[in-house]
């Protein structure tokens, strides 16, 4: 048995970076002799024979050789080994084309062997912004039916949905999903959004799905932000034709778009609560200060509740230009000090009108504090 190095540690290698995960593929052999090499192992998962140790993957090849096995590989720049006295094994290309920062696919028929590698490419393009990706990756993507695409577990194509939110260009994921015809049928709400405009060309350039891509980026570095801003003009999608290019109510429609997403997906709830809400509110919040009392106390509590005041507000200032985090957190603290008398208690709803009126008082009367202050420190620079 020959055990080896693989894929995108190997990868990261090269470029010089520092792997995160370790991925073995043992060459020969089979599990007992596997479990001699590499004590400590478990089995994971059904099918092919898969161990994990820490933070190492180890898994048997059905191949007789390294270089049958690079070859079943998804992209070329993916098809490395090093093995335990450090020398490099590589597909023919694998090297040239990290060297050219191009993302290749090893071959059409890998695609098919395992459809996820249609978002798995994506991601990769999202992961690694300065690569070009080559047109026969693209015909790859095609080549796959969505009938097979959609038969992938939704759990693993939700996995590599929250990597693309975390990659450094997130927007790259719709644009080469788009680009390679294969939105559907995981993403299907984005299928035709690159040929709806985001809006009056006084507001906006681009469709849809390029605004996304664009406040996708924007949000770069937080993943939940990110996600976020995938949802939050899904509602422009569904806009009948004679309406464009205007999307008058798409924050009434885009909530329930956004949680159907994030469970089709299989995503953690607090990614489906955290869609809804930047569906329902990123145009309110993008004029804050404009808004009621009574309006900015729901929202507020809303976003608290849910714990996304800092994601939601970067994806308004994304979106919208603007900068409210710091004071909606101030009008936060101001509601949350109000109490309700004992006199107003248990009288059901009637106590949660009266909360809500004193919550807004409150508010009102630091707004006129904070422009008082405000006037005051202009007067004295004057």
């Amino acid at each position: 048995m020959k055990i080896y190095l693989v894929g995108g540690a190997v990868r990261d290698q090269v470029r010089g970076q520092g792997p995160v995960d370790f991925d073995f593929v043992a060459i020969g052999g089979d599990e007992r002799e596997l479990r001699r090499r590499v004590p400590g192992l478990t089995r994971v998962g059904q099918g092919i024979p898969v161990f994990v140790r820490g933070s190492s993957q180890y898994t048997i090849s059905e191949f007789s050789s390294i270089e049958d096995d690079l070859c079943s590989r998804d992209l070329t720049i993916n098809a490395l080994a090093r093995d335990d006295s450090g020398q490099i094994v590589a597909h023919p290309l694998a090297l040239a084309d990290l060297r050219d920062k191009i993302l290749r696919p090893v071959a059409p028929a890998n695609f098919l062997a395992d459809p996820l590698r249609v978002i798995r490419a994506a991601r990769f393009a999202a992961a690694f912004p300065d690569f070009t990706v080559h047109e026969r990756l693209l015909e790859a993507m095609r080549g796959v039916a969505p009938d097979a695409l959609g038969r992938v577990a939704a759990e693993r194509v939700g996995q590599e949905v929250l990597k693309a939110c975390a990659a450094p260009a997130p927007g790259n994921f719709l644009r080469v999903l788009q680009a390679g015809d294969r939105l559907a049928p995981w993403l299907a709400e984005f299928t035709d959004a690159h040929s709806i405009p985001a809006g009056p060309p006084e507001f906006h350039d681009a469709s849809v799905l390029e605004h996304t891509a664009r406040v996708m980026d924007r949000c770069a570095g937080d993943g939940l932000g990110v996600w976020m801003a995938l949802c939050h003009d899904l509602g422009k999608t569904v806009t009948p034709a004679e309406l464009l290019p205007r999307h008058h109510g798409h924050e009434a429609v885009g909530p329930d778009m956004a949680q159907s997403l994030a469970l089709r997906l299989r995503l953690p709830n607090r990614h489906g609560a955290a869609g809804r809400l930047a569906a329902r509110w990123h145009m309110a919040a993008g004029r804050y200060a404009d808004l009621k009392p009574s309006t900015r106390v729901r929202l507020l509590l809303e976003l608290d509740k849910a714990g996304i005041m800092k994601n939601f507000f970067r994806l308004v200032a994304a979106d919208r230009g603007g900068e409210q985090l710091e004071l909606a957190r101030r009008e936060l603290a101001v509601i949350k000090s109000v109490r309700l008398p004992e006199k107003h208690r248990d009288l059901g709803p009637r106590s949660a009108d009266i909360l809500l009126m004193l919550r807004c008082e409150a508010l009102s009367e630091n707004s006129r504090a904070e422009g008082a202050s405000e006037d005051g420190s202009a007067g004295m620079r004057g």
